[in-house]
């Protein structure tokens, strides 16, 4: 029997109502896990999931249960690993999705480390705000984008070409005529507006293997993906006023000092381990609400 099936994965969907009444009560944030605490979750995962990426464990404020970064993925468990919870807890009086809150501070990237030189630039309005965008050609979500983006000013957008070659094969090509042209932001822009493509050759040096390479560094396997100034990554198209929103947000936390959350400054920090062959994540989905 391997290592996922042999942990026991508990449904919280039948037990919305029950859960509901311990979450009323955990209102004020628990108090951080002691590091032995933590260190004895990690050690008792790592038992169960070998070779799996522990990261930061920290005491949730929610039911009693433990946050646990597992590879890519947040899970939940129990003091002593006798359950596995997997899927997204949501607050159902504000229609929050905690779950993926939690994920996007994990997994945020310094915006200093973007190497922009690669990436098409475009200044609207003051262009005090940053965005940077992971884009293909050929993407009808990034068409989507394009538009909404239209009706967003006083940012600078930062486009890396990322023609994904599975899904439109034609992409790569059409990116290097774009690339090619005399002024490829107008290019770029021509193409989404009007299906119009510069006429030459695309013969001329691209970023598109780099940008390849970053996109698979920071795990961007889907188009459009968005990063923004404080470093959150967020895959998909958003329509205008929650880019508004988004661009605001994260321009303010991005002027914020450098000082960890309470909880998770208290948390335990596992190294990857080095070996191949990772045990599977988790299987099974679980909804949890407030």
């Amino acid at each position: 029997m391997n290592a996922t099936t042999a942990v026991r994965t508990l449904c919280l969907v039948g037990a919305l109502a029950l859960l509901a009444t311990g979450f009323a009560r955990a209102a004020q944030p628990a108090p951080a896990p002691q590091s032995a605490e933590a260190t004895a979750i990690k050690k008792l995962l790592e038992e169960k999931f070998p070779g799996a990426n522990i990261g930061a464990i920290t005491r949730s404020p929610h039911a009693g249960l433990f946050e646990v970064q597992f590879d890519d993925q947040l899970i939940y468990t129990d003091g002593k690993v006798s359950y596995v919870f997997v899927g997204s807890m949501y607050d159902v009086n504000s229609k929050r999705n905690l779950t993926e809150e939690k994920l996007r501070k994990l997994n945020r990237i310094a915006w200093n480390d973007l190497p922009l030189e690669l990436a098409m630039k475009k200044v609207k309005g003051n262009g005090q705000r940053k965005l940077a965008v992971f884009a293909d050609a050929d993407c009808p979500f990034c068409a989507r984008l394009e538009n909404e983006l239209r009706n967003v000013d006083n940012v600078t957008v930062y486009t890396f070409v990322y023609p994904i070659d599975q899904l439109h094969p034609d992409a790569a090509r059409k990116t290097k005529v774009i690339w090619c042209a005399p002024d490829r932001q107008a290019a770029w822009d021509a193409w989404f507006a009007e299906h119009k493509l510069p006429d030459n050759a695309g013969d001329c040096d691209t970023p598109l293997a780099s940008t390849a390479q970053l996109a698979q560094k920071l795990k961007v396997n889907a188009t459009p993906t968005l990063v923004f100034a404080d470093g959150t990554i967020v895959p998909g198209a958003i329509p205008a006023q929650r880019l508004e929103a988004e661009l605001d947000k994260a321009e303010a936390e991005a002027r914020r000092p450098a000082v960890a959350d309470k909880g998770d400054a208290a948390a335990t920090t596992a190294e990857a381990p080095k070996s191949a062959g990772k045990a599977s994540a988790p299987a099974g989905k679980s909804t949890a609400a407030k």
